[in-house]
């Protein structure tokens, strides 16, 4: 990675054009070709970029470039469109170069798969006198998140999500459908387990018959905070 800060004006063409008069930015060169214009402001999003594949081509300036104080022009293109970005360099007041090596990848906190296992462990979550079957539960159609034994010898079906939606209940529908028809499953009740249920969601579950737990994560990994508690 590369890191310039410069006082730099920059001219974008392509499916629109765009100017950004002569400032101080801080610009940003990936080892994946993607080049980034940053302000001291605005977050994480740029005023400019380009995406990768790109190339850029740094010259020096011609005789007019060169009376206005531009000492480098660097041409940015795109490979696969005709994306332009032109940067003017004035001066460059740091450059950095820096190997991050590879990257491992983000690791999210409360992923479908911890929420799962800590249901598991914590059934009664999602209603009295219920014992696990097993989790990932194989069908013909795919894995059932939990597979639960209510006490009155029915099943219960549980799809664990970190944010519900529609396409959600449409898969657990098609779970209860199918399990209902083995005899030693049947009765078989659907349930949808998620930090978030969107309204849309519920509704349409609720049409159905299946039912919603909302899942408060910190609770069940035992970091409710008590003093949030007004008793």
């Amino acid at each position: 990675m590369r890191l310039v800060v410069a006082e730099c004006a920059v001219d974008y063409s392509g499916r629109l054009s765009a100017h950004l008069d002569l400032a101080k930015r801080l610009l940003v060169l990936n080892a994946d070709g993607s080049v980034l214009i940053h302000s001291d402001g605005g977050s994480y999003k740029p005023l400019n970029w380009m995406n990768p594949p790109c190339k850029v081509q740094v010259s020096q300036p011609g005789e007019e470039d060169a009376a206005r104080g531009v000492q480098e022009v660097w041409q940015v293109t795109q490979a696969k469109t005709a994306d332009r970005l032109r940067i003017e360099i004035h001066r460059i007041v740091h450059d950095w170069n820096e190997e991050l090596g590879q990257e491992p990848g983000l690791v999210k906190d409360g992923v479908e798969a911890h929420l799962q296992e800590l249901l598991a462990q914590q059934v009664e979550l999602i209603g009295p006198d219920l014992r696990l079957i097993r989790r990932e539960y194989a069908t013909a159609i795919g894995p059932v998140d939990l597979l639960l034994r209510a006490a009155d010898g029915g099943t219960v079906a549980v799809e664990v999500k970190r944010r519900a939606e529609i396409d959600g209940v449409e898969q657990l529908t098609r779970y209860v459908e199918l399990l209902n028809r083995d005899p030693l499953l049947s009765p078989v009740r659907g349930v949808l387990a998620a930090q978030a249920i969107r309204p849309q969601a519920r509704v349409l579950a609720e049409d159905r018959g299946l039912d919603c737990v909302v899942l408060d994560y910190d609770s069940m990994r035992g970091m409710e905070d008590p003093t949030a508690r007004l008793f």
